[in-house]
């Protein structure tokens, strides 16, 4: 009698619109995770419209993961403490708004500059959308289920966006790889309004200002810096400076974590054997992953001739072994 008392009470205590909630950041990080490869295919129509020169091609990538990369542990802060929903929904509608301003670039300038507005608010959206899981759903089975829909978008997504990329590159216009972001994006605001509930993290909420600037700085160094080996060569003097620099302020990050009362990212998150071990597996497949999307995108259409469409679907194995296998 006790036990079905205690799992009334449970049952009573779950948010009630939990998988909804569910479905809103599913959207969120499925257009997130599609825009780091949607516009692989639509690069050699974008160069063509816009008369990008090969040297500059990748920057339609490499803007915005740099700013998506570098920025990321802070975007994860600023959610905590200013507001997870309300994050979330800046990060839904700047987001939309950077993507339209893609679709309508007259230049590559503008639209290197709408790709890095797009991972600057990415990096707003991705760890407050985590974070919303997190403290939604409560029971530690359903969180499992909830964080294994986001394994599969996330694995799955990167591989949808190249043949969505290739279908609106041929049957509409590259700027659509951009311009699709921007309803889906509105819509999943107008439900995070009602599904989404409001959270922060409790205790301090100071900010870990040195941490802030040497982790973005480091990471902004670093990713730079393997974008000038790929154009100026690993002994460029610029891809050795900002490399080096790279490793000065990312030791720098790590000894003021250990010091300051609140840190950015606490250093038990990678210092955890499991969890550590996780994320340095995360990462190898990550740069491996997106870095064929590129190459053999590329390859594919300038090289061996295939249409953008053609192209996308050349992925389509690759793509139901990702969502098969993630779980």
């Amino acid at each position: 009698m006790s036990v079905q008392t205690s799992a009334s009470a449970q049952d009573k205590s779950l948010d009630p619109t939990r998988w909804r909630t569910l479905f809103v950041v599913a959207i969120a990080q499925l257009m997130i995770v599609l825009d780091s490869s949607i516009m692989n295919i639509a690069i050699p129509s974008a160069k063509i419209d816009l008369g990008i020169t090969d040297a500059n091609q990748q920057w339609i990538i490499t803007a915005y993961t740099l700013a998506f990369g570098s920025l990321l542990l802070l975007g994860g802060r600023i959610g905590d403490y200013m507001g997870r929903k309300k994050i979330f929904l800046i990060g839904l509608m700047g987001f939309a708004a950077a993507s339209a301003l893609g679709g309508i670039a007259s230049n590559q300038e503008l639209l290197f500059a709408s790709r890095a507005l797009q991972g600057v608010f990415a990096a707003l959206l991705a760890p407050a959308a985590l974070s919303i899981i997190s403290v939604t759903f409560t029971v530690p089975a359903e969180r499992a289920k909830a964080f294994g829909v986001i394994g599969a978008i996330s694995g799955g997504g990167a591989a949808i966006g190249l043949i969505l990329g290739g279908a609106l590159t041929e049957y509409a216009s590259w700027r659509w790889c951009l311009g699709v972001n921007t309803p889906i994006a509105i819509g999943a605001a107008i439900l995070a309004i009602k599904f989404v509930h409001e959270s922060k993290a409790q205790g301090d909420n100071t900010y870990d200002i040195p941490g802030v600037i040497t982790a973005t700085a480091g990471l902004f160094s670093l990713t730079y810096g393997f974008h000038e080996a790929a154009t100026k060569g690993w002994s460029s003097s610029l891809t050795i400076g900002f490399l080096v620099s790279a490793v000065f302020l990312l030791v720098i990050f790590v000894a003021i974590e250990k010091r300051v009362a609140n840190p950015l990212m606490p250093l038990r998150v990678v210092t955890e054997r499991n969890r550590g071990g996780s994320y340095l597996g995360s990462l190898v497949v990550g740069a491996g992953l997106f870095s064929m999307f590129l190459f053999l995108g590329l390859y594919l259409q300038v090289i061996l001739g295939f249409s953008p469409l053609k192209s996308g679907f050349a992925f389509l194995p690759f793509t139901f072994g990702i969502i098969i296998f993630a779980g």
